[in-house]
Formats: C-alpha cells, sequence, structure tokens
C-alpha cells in the first residue's frame, strides 16, 4: 500500500490560511518518511487556532510562505495517493492554490480516512482522528500536522487490513 497522508493547520476559519502542513510517507504498509514545515500564511490568526495548536503570528514571521513550499510539495506528492483525515485538507490546499494563483498539484487521487475508519469500525461511537488513536494504541501528538499525517496514516493501514482496501 503506497500513499501519502497529508494535514495542516490553519490560521483562522479559512480553510487557506494554511499556518502549518505534515506529510507522512506510507510504502507497503509502513512510514518511510515524514516531512512538516510552518508557513507563513500572510492573515490573521484566531486566538481559537492559536490555543488548538500552539501556532500564532511569532512562530510564523520567519516561515516560508505557501508560495515558497510549492516545489517541496510538488516534490513530495505529484502523481501521489493522498489521504487526509476528512476532506479538510483537500480543501485547504486547494483554497491557498486558488488564494495564491498557484496550479494544483497533480495527484493520482485521495482517500478519505475517516471515511474509510466509518466503513471499517461502525460501530465506534466516533471517527475523530483523537478518538481512533486511543482505541488503537497510536501515540501521537494532536494538532500538529506531520503528526496528525502519520496517525491517519496508520489508521489508514488499520483500516485498509480490515476492509481489503488497496491504493497505490
Amino acid at each position: 500500500m503506497e500513499f501519502v497522508a497529508i494535514d495542516v493547520e490553519t490560521a483562522n476559519q479559512n480553510p487557506s490560511s494554511i499556518c502549518q502542513i505534515g506529510i507522512a510517507s506510507f510504502s507497503n504498509g509502513s512510514l518511510v518518511r515524514t516531512w512538516g514545515t510552518l508557513i507563513n500564511p500572510e492573515d490573521s490568526f484566531l486566538p481559537f487556532n492559536i490555543q488548538l495548536h500552539g501556532i500564532g503570528p511569532s512562530e510564523v514571521a520567519h516561515s516560508p510562505t505557501w508560495i515558497d513550499v510549492q516545489s517541496v510539495l510538488r516534490e513530495l506528492l505529484e502523481r501521489c495517493t493522498l489521504a487526509s483525515h476528512t476532506y479538510f485538507d483537500r480543501g485547504a490546499m486547494n483554497g491557498a492554490n486558488a488564494r495564491y494563483g498557484v496550479k494544483p498539484i497533480l495527484v493520482s487521487g485521495w482517500i478519505d480516512t475517516c471515511q474509510i475508519a466509518r466503513t471499517a469500525w461502525p460501530h465506534f461511537s466516533n471517527h475523530k482522528l483523537t478518538s481512533l488513536a486511543r482505541t488503537f494504541g497510536i501515540t501521537y501528538e494532536a494538532h500538529n500536522a506531520a503528526e496528525d499525517a502519520r496517525c491517519a496514516g496508520e489508521i489508514l493501514i488499520l483500516a485498509a487490513r480490515r476492509t481489503g482496501l488497496k491504493s497505490g
């Protein structure tokens, strides 16, 4: 199973206000690489978002912008199958691309790990990433984009084993 799990954190209610991105690459059911960076969203921060992920204006003041990370993102994501826990991250990336006038990264497809988890474990009371991690003993730092991506990827592997899903 080959895929790349992604996660973003945002500065405010606008999904295009990405202030952190994390990527976790998986091959043959194993984590092979993680990557993440803070991003200066060139936007305002809401106190709610800062409290959620701990990232504020001072943390991103000297960070690259969305435009600055495009070459790295294209290298890591182009033509890959992407996975994220809900399609929020997909919408955020599309929104940031549109905001900056950047062409979307061409990917092979998207997998919603939350939807796959609902199929694999319909009897669970919720399918939040934190709840699934706790259920399966996955330790991670919630609302850290690279850690969220890794956790979502591990959940996808568990769900794929249960349901027979194959990717890549």
